[in-house]
């Protein structure tokens, strides 16, 4: 038998906008509490689009309607650990709120203006919070047939 492969874990994350303001989660991680768009891990058998829709829903009680890919982001929280994550971030609008309670460790879905989002830089979860914000004001992002509808 050979050497393990190493595989990054995949993730999906969801950019919502309204109104001037950013959807974000607030959530407990690591007995600290940190920003992060409404993201989690792509599970078995489901499609990119599924994961995404089903962790805004999870993480905010918010319908996500996926309008665009904005990009793909790998990120190495520690670079003396193997762990790294390939985010897919996909940039949208949310539909109605509904009823039922949020993922375990999330405090609340929460609303930030850009200025808002820059005064807690400290307390986002990772430099890609800031950078997907980033990326999504200077970019329209990529069509969604971008994604292989036969192999998604």
């Amino acid at each position: 038998m050979g050497e393990a492969i190493w595989k990054p874990h995949a993730t999906v994350a969801a950019l919502a906008e309204r109104d001037g303001r950013f959807l974000l989660v607030k959530e407990n991680v690591d007995d600290r509490i940190v920003f992060n768009q409404p993201a989690g891990h792509l599970e078995p058998g489901e499609t990119l689009l599924e994961a995404v829709v089903r962790e805004t829903l999870e993480e905010t009680r918010y319908q996500f309607i996926p309008q665009a890919l904005q990009g793909v982001y790998r990120y190495q929280p520690d670079e003396s650990s193997p762990q790294t994550y390939l985010r897919f971030l996909f940039r949208g609008v949310v539909g109605d709120l509904v009823d039922g309670d949020l993922d375990q460790g999330i405090i609340a879905a929460e609303w930030f203006t850009y200025a808002q989002l820059l005064s807690c830089r400290e307390q986002h979860r990772s430099p890609m919070v800031l950078q997907c914000i980033e990326d999504f004001r200077q970019c329209p992002g990529y069509p969604l047939d971008i994604i292989s509808q036969e192999f998604a």
